[in-house]
């Protein structure tokens, strides 16, 4: 027993030793050792020595399951603040969930003054080009809209040219960057516009490599969903303007709201690439209680499988807080 705890242990070190050294493309592979030596309980969000310390713990850690893929947890109750992760520290492909940040950019630029809801920008469609063949991918404008409406199509139907246009107006993916940076916000990182992410998809396969460009982790995403939803960068009126399109949003029915019972609402903003799709939000319950969740999920075989991961692990993740907030409910009476 010693002695195979030892080879444990040592093989445990040269794998983390290894990770430190190759590059970030190769981090995939690291997971895939990982998973091998030591099963999917090492990925505990505390330390890779320590078991996972509750019942929604250890069922997370089977929903999410890296074997076919990595995938990505984070959550908060906002009622109690407990809070879970798997893989919560490791990028993942934003995809379109970065456009709830895009528009909080410019949304704290109307708080400001800056800009207004009612300034009108074009949508900037994209313009059919090789990928790869130019740094930035070409566009030309389309019809002019309001701010206001922008926001809403690129929340509530993901629109590209809607996003573009309200990322150029901000000024570009750094000022998105900035602004994040000021909001406390690590481990989140915009490169790209939309036109040219979508253009040069596909070459880093995201189950199997991490690709540091425009992404972020599952719990930077959750800490973006609560500060917007809890209204501490943005004003009462611009925060109920993101919100309220993520509680519109028509996209992603197969994923967080997929298997959770109609008394629940949510807010929320999907994500999808290649082999990639994700889904972050707040579930509200029907006790008034709010839960800040962010699911990426990479592989998996198909679309609909990865859906499927991200319906099971929402409804794991609402389950287990509300019997959590149950046998609190329970033990006070007592």
């Amino acid at each position: 027993m010693i002695v195979a705890r030892t080879r444990r242990l040592l093989l445990l070190g040269a794998l983390m030793l290894a990770h430190v050294l190759v590059a970030p493309a190769t981090a995939g592979t690291f997971e895939s050792e990982f998973d091998r030596a030591f099963g999917t309980e090492p990925r505990a969000p505390r330390t890779f020595a320590q078991p996972y310390s509750s019942t929604l713990e250890r069922q997370l850690a089977m929903l999410a399951d890296g074997e076919k893929g990595r995938i990505g947890v984070a959550a908060i109750d906002l009622a109690t603040g407990r809070n879970i992760a798997i893989l919560g520290d490791q990028r993942f492909p934003m995809a379109s969930t970065s456009k709830i940040a895009i528009a909080a950019t410019f949304l704290d630029g109307v708080d400001k003054g800056r800009w207004s809801l009612d300034d009108r920008f074009p949508m900037l469609l994209p313009v059919a080009s090789e990928p790869f063949s130019t740094a930035v991918a070409p566009v030309r404008p389309g019809e002019e809209m309001t701010a206001r409406n922008l926001i809403e199509l690129m929340i509530t139907r993901s629109s590209n040219p809607s996003t573009d246009a309200m990322l150029r107006a901000v000024g570009g993916p750094g000022a998105v960057n900035e602004w994040a940076r000021r909001a406390g916000i690590k481990d989140f990182r915009l490169d790209r516009d939309i036109a040219t992410l979508v253009r040069d998809d596909g070459k880093v396969d995201p189950a199997m490599h991490i690709d540091e460009r425009d992404s972020a982790t599952p719990n930077a995403m959750v800490q973006l969903v609560t500060g917007l939803y809890q209204g501490r960068w943005l004003s009462e009126s611009s925060r109920d303007v993101v919100i309220g399109a993520m509680e519109r949003c028509a996209t992603g029915k197969h994923r967080i709201r997929a298997l959770l019972p109609e008394t629940a609402q949510v807010a929320h903003k999907t994500g999808t690439l290649s082999n990639t799709s994700s889904d972050v939000g707040i579930i509200r319950t029907a006790d008034g209680r709010a839960i800040a969740l962010a699911i990426y999920v990479t592989g998996q075989g198909s679309r609909e499988a990865r859906e499927s991961r991200i319906a099971n692990i929402a409804r794991a993740i609402f389950d287990g807080y509300t019997a959590d907030n149950s046998a609190l409910l329970t033990s006070a009476r007592y």
